[in-house]
């Protein structure tokens, strides 16, 4: 079918069924058809932390977590303990696999290594493994003499997702002391869904087949025999090495979907993927068409933690959607690193001149109208939630949404690896659900306009217009 085709099937239809409008994804990811009712959207982040001690201490067969990073407070001393705790009541029948960045994780004297070491010195050690995804793209004069904080702009191992059982956890959260007390994300509990489950556990061990694992003494080791080396190998055979295993098992994934997964149910669920590092591009590609066809009276509601579109976004919502567009991001005062010192205090800045310069392409389209922009604004907590609702015309309700790790920036498409899940229905409660996550969101937020950029306060010093323009494909 044509885009014009498209277009002319869209501007004629009447009834909009949302498993008829979305039915396209079942031949671009795998499909799991899930009963809404084993669906839970966690709107605060004490309760995210709360339902991970508390699946932790219950699981019996697997706790597989994927994130960026463990941070190095009590919180997440506490979650470290709640995992030794089942290993040890389950007499060895509990399987536990982590999956982190290896330089994030590495960052500093105490850090996620650290922190995991009681877990690889227990006598359950060989139940437990832990590896640290380290990109290619940092290598040789760039690996060492680039400072600790910065060389995470290289690339990140960046997916959250949290397994316990047959239970599934995803977010944009990471597992740190913040994202459990005043950081604003999203978080999707999905129980009762093995063969989910088992999808992202297998695709966490695909990548740590070419990850680092950690040892109890702290040091890493890395299996030439799986995989070449992120960094002694060539970049190109690294590359392509990750890229033919992590494609193999998605695409065998999608034709097995295909051919077993009864599509009945009230929901579907679709996992997307994205490493562009690797050069698998696949949620960008998802995300695309989802904007570019997004019909006349249709409601989008588009979030970002970090306000960086990359062009092919800012085109597709500017120049293809026809629907309406809210743009939630964070106000400055919400950004994780307001008030940072040295250089990193002037990244909030940083995104206000991104943020400004999108507006101003809708200002001179005379589009505002059909795209607004707004940022999440509360005294004492950061932002960094993201994701799309999506509402078909003639709808009150969201029937889709995008939920996980991607930012929808260019580091999320070009550096980093990223996974989110497409979720649609046709259930009334799941819709209510979306509708009340979003407006909760949208409550705690502001109406940019020309003015409110305008103020002092939002107004960048010189150096951050250079850093944007050197850095920008770097956020």
């Amino acid at each position: 079918m044509t885009g014009s085709e498209f277009d002319m099937r869209l501007e004629n239809k009447s009834d909009w069924d949302s498993m008829e409008f979305f039915s396209w994804l079942k031949n671009s990811a795998p499909i799991f058809p899930v009963n809404a009712s084993k669906v839970t959207v966690i709107h605060e982040p004490t309760v995210f932390y709360s339902t991970l001690i508390e699946k932790c201490k219950r699981a019996e067969r697997r706790i597989t977590l994927a994130s960026l990073y463990l941070g190095t407070g009590k919180l997440e001393g506490d979650l470290v303990q709640a995992i030794e705790k089942s290993v040890k009541s389950s007499n060895g029948h509990l399987k536990v696999n982590i999956l982190l960045d290896y330089m994030r994780g590495s960052r500093g004297q105490k850090n996620s290594r650290t922190m995991l070491e009681p877990l690889l010195k227990s006598q359950w050690v060989d139940n437990i493994k832990i590896h640290l995804y380290h990109t290619p793209k940092l290598r040789g004069l760039l690996k060492k003499f680039i400072p600790n904080r910065f060389n995470e702009l290289i690339g990140l191992q960046h997916m959250k997702v949290y397994i316990f059982d047959d239970s599934l956890i995803i977010s944009g959260a990471n597992l740190s002391n913040d994202y459990f007390m005043n950081r604003q994300d999203r978080y999707f509990l999905i129980e009762d869904c093995k063969e989910l489950c088992d999808f992202y556990n297998d695709l966490i061990s695909q990548v740590s087949e070419f990850s680092f694992q950690l040892l109890p003494d702290n040091s890493t080791s890395f299996n030439t025999k799986s995989s070449p080396h992120p960094f002694e190998s060539s970049t190109a055979d690294f590359v392509s090495a990750a890229q033919s295993r992590i494609r193999k098992f998605y695409f065998n994934e999608l034709d097995k979907r295909q051919a077993a997964s009864d599509t009945s149910t009230d929901t579907w669920i679709f996992p997307l993927i994205q490493m562009g590092q690797l050069g698998i591009y696949h949620d960008n590609e998802i995300t695309l068409r989802l904007l570019k066809t997004a019909p006349p009276g249709a409601s989008l509601r588009f979030a970002t933690g970090y306000f960086n579109l990359t062009a092919e976004y800012s085109s597709a919502l500017i120049r293809d959607c026809k629907a309406s567009v809210q743009l939630l991001t964070a106000h400055p005062t919400a950004n994780g690193f307001f008030g940072a010192k040295g250089v990193a205090g002037g990244i909030p800045a940083a995104y206000t001149l991104i943020e400004k310069s999108f507006y101003k392409s809708c200002e001179r389209l005379g589009i505002n109208e059909r795209i607004n922009l707004r940022e999440y604004v509360r005294s004492g907590w950061t932002y960094h939630a993201k994701g799309l609702w999506y509402t078909l015309p003639n709808h009150k309700k969201p029937s889709f949404t995008l939920i996980g790790s991607s930012n929808f920036g260019y580091r999320s498409v070009n550096r980093d690896l990223e996974t989110q899940i497409a979720i649609v229905t046709k259930n009334d409660k799941l819709q209510n659900d979306l509708h009340e996550e979003y407006d909760r969101l949208y409550k705690t937020s502001q109406k940019v306009t020309s003015t409110s950029l305008a103020q002092q306060d939002r107004i960048a010093p010189t150096w951050v217009y250079a850093a944007v323009f050197l850095f920008r494909y770097f956020f």
